[in-house]
Formats: structure tokens, C-alpha cells, sequence
């Protein structure tokens, strides 16, 4: 059986960058806290844990100390609120995440009734729909972007981990609500290319395993994008959910995971796979 890893699987920049940070954070001590999970990887979030970065629902649980902001970016209102506690306050939102705030932000500013591209309970979207000044609305999908009222200017941004035939249904179907529209892309590259290897690469085996969190809504995508394509799709978080019986006749096993995945989890499920069948990487 022969195991083929997508080229980029697992963490990209945005999460990156923001556990190291948070890593960085807790190894200074102190007391510590993220504003909501880092990033959307359970066993990242319990590896912090354990150094004393202990996770926050909401800032009134604090007084003083760090706090991290997460990977997805927070409400304006919350980040205000912790600025106004004089708190240390390690930004590490996504630079693509704090683009699309922005470019919402400014859309407002300039008169524009704003449609964000999204799943309405990401709390990526949450934030970004904070900076909205006027009226704001979260569609999903084409249908629910074709039950939007008549606008006169729209503008429209995308959850960075959207996929671009999505944003391209609802602005197609934002032309016939309003008169002038005005359209950020602010899909993540990382996300693109990622979905374009998985898909290809589900079209080439027998079997695809996804590795991420469950409540990763790039993961997610990505296992319903090679589900489309190939059956045989699996979302795991962790090699120890591996069922040797998924791989019955199989020769070749793709392997994708999320942008919240890190390496020793891909390493591990790999690992697993492998000794299931004595099977050779590709």
C-alpha cells in the first residue's frame, strides 16, 4: 500500500505564526491566557495547556496578565475591552483574517451594506462582521445569498478558508440584488492550494484521510471537497481513530489535513498507516 502526502498539508503562515507566538507567550510565564482556542487543533490547545495558557470564553474571567489573541481573530469590542483592561496584548490574528476586517471596516465607512461570505457561527466571521459600522449580513451559500434584500451598494468579503466557487455563486447572485458591488477576495492562497492538492489527489487513490480538528472549518471543507470526489474520505484528529478495515483492497492512500494540523500529528497518523500494512511513502 503505498501512502501519498499533499504536498502542503498541515499548519500554514496565519497558524504558524500565531503558536509561536503563543508558545513564545507562555515559556515568559506569567499568568496567560488565550481569548477562545489559539487555533482550532485540540491537541495544540492542551500542549499550551500544560504550560499554563489556560483558555478565556470571555475577558470578565480576568483582571490583569497576557492574553493571546487567537489565530481567528476577535470581535472589535473584545479586543477594545482588553486594551481598555490595560492588559498584554499578543496580537495573533491571521494577517489575511485582519485584512478582511479591514477591508469590512472601510466598506462601511464608505456606505456599502456589507455581505461576508461565511458560516455565521466561525468565530473568524463573528469578528470580522464586528467591524461592520451599518448593515452586515453572513450568507453561506448561493440560496441563502438569493433571500438577501435589495441593496443599492454591496460589498462583499469571504471567511479566509471559504472556497472560491462559493464566493464566486453568491456575488453572482449579489448582481441581481443591488446596483453597484464592490468584492474582496480575501480568500486565504493557503486554502485554495490546499483544497486544489486535496481534490487532485483524492482523484488518484483508493482512499483519503483528512487530519484535523473537528471543529476546523478549513479541515472540514477540505474532507467534504475529497468525499465528493472519493467515498472512501476519512476526518480524523488522530492516529488512534485509524480502522485498519478502511484500507480493505486498497493500493494507495492519500493523506491531506487541515491548517491547523501540525507535523507530529500528520507524522503519527503516517506512522499508523504504515504499520497497518507495511506500507511505503510517497
Amino acid at each position: 500500500m503505498e501512502i501519498i502526502l499533499a504536498k502542503r498539508a498541515g499548519f500554514c503562515f496565519g497558524v504558524k505564526r500565531a503558536t509561536q507566538m503563543a508558545f513564545e507567550s507562555a515559556e515568559k510565564g506569567g499568568k496567560t491566557y488565550s481569548l477562545g482556542p489559539i487555533i482550532h487543533s485540540p491537541q495544540v490547545v492542551n500542549r499550551l495547556e500544560a504550560l499554563g495558557v489556560k483558555v478565556l470564553r470571555e475577558l470578565d474571567e480576568i483582571s490583569d496578565g497576557t492574553i493571546i489573541i487567537r489565530s481567528h481573530g476577535v470581535t472589535s469590542e473584545e479586543l477594545e475591552e482588553a486594551l481598555r483592561k490595560e492588559l498584554d496584548v499578543v496580537d495573533a490574528t491571521c494577517p489575511f483574517v485582519k485584512k478582511a476586517q479591514e477591508n469590512v471596516k472601510s466598506l462601511s465607512e464608505a456606505g456599502y451594506d456589507v455581505v461576508v461570505v461565511g458560516d455565521a457561527d466561525h468565530p473568524e466571521v463573528q469578528g470580522i462582521v464586528s467591524y461592520a459600522k451599518g448593515k452586515v449580513y453572513v450568507v453561506g451559500s448561493e440560496d441563502e445569498a438569493a433571500r438577501l434584500p435589495r441593496m443599492k451598494k454591496i460589498g462583499i468579503v469571504a471567511q479566509t478558508t471559504q472556497s472560491f466557487e462559493n464566493l464566486e455563486h453568491v456575488v453572482l447572485e449579489c448582481l441581481r440584488k443591488g446596483s453597484e458591488i464592490h468584492v474582496f477576495n480575501t480568500i486565504c492562497d493557503a486554502t485554495a492550494v490546499r483544497q486544489q492538492e486535496a481534490t487532485a489527489l483524492a482523484r488518484d487513490v483508493d482512499c483519503m484521510i483528512v487530519i484535523g480538528g473537528y471543529n476546523s472549518a478549513n479541515t472540514k471543507r477540505l474532507a467534504e471537497l475529497c468525499a465528493d470526489i472519493q467515498p472512501r474520505t476519512y476526518q480524523i484528529e488522530t492516529a488512534q481513530e485509524i480502522d485498519p478495515a478502511w484500507f480493505s483492497e486498497v493500493n494507495r492512500v492519500g493523506v491531506t489535513a487541515g491548517a491547523s494540523t501540525p507535523k507530529w500529528l500528520i507524522d503519527e497518523v503516517i506512522d499508523r498507516v504504515r504499520e497497518i500494512d507495511g506500507a511505503k511513502i510517497s
